[in-house]
């Protein structure tokens, strides 16, 4: 096995620097949660969460807060994301695919415009 440099250190240092980065960087334009509890991550919600980050990558956003949460209790509509733009009810899509959410990505987060047809639910998840 070939041993690690110095620059070898410094690149993964600064990948893993990135990613971070865009998953928990400062202010932010919007907040995507994919729902990951063990029927999520089941359903797909890892290849989800991959794809969203790839998005950003590709497109060099980094004022998109992306987070993770546990069940949220609807196992049978898995893999979920909820998506917070600000002035805007919080939307849960469910029943996704690596494809409804490049449509969600670019659609909703991007464009402002809800994709209906995944929509569960809008507003906050709060009893009051």
């Amino acid at each position: 096995m070939a041993k690690l440099t110095i620059d070898d250190l410094r690149k993964i240092k600064d990948k893993v620097e990135k990613a971070t980065t865009l998953r928990i960087g400062g202010p932010h334009r919007a907040k995507i949660i994919v729902h990951m509890g063990t029927c999520g991550i089941a359903s797909g919600a890892r290849k989800i969460l991959q794809t969203i980050m790839k998005e950003m990558e590709e497109r060099g956003i980094a004022d998109i807060l992306v987070t993770t949460s546990g069940c949220a209790g609807m196992c049978a509509h898995e893999p979920m994301v909820t998506v917070e733009l600000p002035q805007q009810p919080a939307i849960k899509y469910i029943d996704l695919t690596e494809e409804k959410t490049k449509e969600i990505f670019e659609k909703h987060v991007l464009g402002g415009e809800i994709v209906t047809e995944y929509v569960l639910g809008m507003g906050p998840e709060r009893v009051y």
